[in-house]
């Protein structure tokens, strides 16, 4: 929210006051905040006695505070790199570099370009990206192979561009990296079948998708039509198969789990996405029924407490709803936030398993 917008609302119902109250400096970077009664403006995290939230504006960067007339605080310096900000800046350099190097690089060679010690640097580039500068690597690889299936003349010449040494090296690991063979992949998933029903819930429309590893899609919304479309974004070229009597037992089983939470749901899962993606998904699966955790709190349970903005995103990419339970997760004072399928249903979620 720009200065401009900030005087709408006290600064009291802006989320971000909550940061400024804990003084989080986990937002450090995120924001700056200026209070018009001194003039000055500071971090999140600045230790200043707090100000009337009447005096008080956001300001998404330095400069934008500066503009209009406010002086950096002397106490907490929010126009200097702190070290969490150089962190993250000497991380961003790493993360590039692995993006554009020919194979993937060493452990010993990341740390010495980021001038660290390797066991400080692997630390350090897994609190702030939230995963292993290895894990990192193979994802990026994974990314560049896709890529080259889609444009490179031959399997063989993606797999070489992509950083693999060799092609039965890549062929090992070839079902983790894509989720199919890379001639399937190539052709867009063609051959890959899914199956498909809608059905209709308390929270209206629901749509189940399944692979041959388990279901990939769990959709929610108003209208049928509309999660279909969503399906065929997510696989444009799978042949989608509508479901048999035999799959209608899923969908009914799914639906039955929407409406009461404590049966549990049991079934296999096609999780499709990053390395960082996959270990938030996994953490959301470990939140109990009826319980909560706020963006932070799940960051550091995957071991990457600076990572909340990177958590967040990975909520919000999650195609399977209700399975991977990322309604379980709130902001800091409990309240909910922003939900793929309707910040209703998540309210509806919540209180139904806290009911149960």
């Amino acid at each position: 929210m720009d200065t401009a917008m900030s005087t709408a609302i006290s600064a009291d119902q802006d989320a971000r006051w909550t940061s400024v109250v804990a003084r989080d400096a986990s937002a450090d970077g995120t924001f700056v905040y200026s209070v018009r009664s001194t003039g000055v403006y500071c971090r999140p995290s600045c230790p200043a006695r707090h100000a009337n939230p009447a005096n008080v504006e956001f300001h998404a960067t330095p400069k934008d505070a500066e503009r209009s007339g406010f002086r950096p605080c002397k106490r907490c310096k929010p126009n200097d790199m702190g070290l969490a900000e150089r962190q993250a800046a000497a991380v961003a350099d790493i993360c590039r570099f692995i993006e554009t190097a020919d194979h993937v690089p060493s452990l010993d060679a990341l740390s010495k370009r980021a001038r660290m010690s390797a066991y400080h640097f692997h630390r350090v580039f897994k609190a702030v990206t939230g995963v292993t500068p290895a894990a990192y690597a193979r994802s990026e690889r994974a990314k560049r192979l896709r890529e080259g299936l889609a444009c490179e003349q031959s399997v063989t010449a993606a797999i070489y561009g992509a950083g693999f040494n060799s092609n039965s090296r890549f062929y090992e690991k070839s079902d983790a990296v894509l989720g199919m063979k890379p001639s399937e992949y190539r052709a867009g998933g063609a051959n890959t079948a899914i199956l498909f029903s809608v059905g209709e819930c308390s929270l209206g429309s629901i749509l189940v998708a399944r692979s041959a590893r388990g279901v990939c899609a769990i959709f929610l919304g108003d209208e049928p039509d509309a999660l279909l479309h969503e399906l065929e974004d997510r696989f444009p070229k799978a042949r989608l198969i509508g479901g048999d009597e035999d799959f209608e037992k899923l969908v009914a089983k799914v639906v039955g789990f929407v409406e009461e939470p404590k049966k549990g749901l049991g079934l296999p899962l096609d999780v499709r996405g990053t390395a960082f993606q996959q270990r938030v998904w996994r953490a959301l699966q470990q939140i109990p029924v009826g319980k909560t955790v706020s963006y932070a709190e799940l960051a550091k349970r995957i071991g990457a407490p600076k990572a909340v903005r990177a958590v967040a995103n990975a909520c919000g990419a999650n195609a399977i709803a209700v399975a991977i339970p990322c309604h379980r997760v709130v902001h800091k004072d409990g309240t909910e936030s922003g939900y793929r399928w309707g910040i209703a249903r998540k309210r509806a979620l919540l209180k139904r398993e806290k009911a149960a």
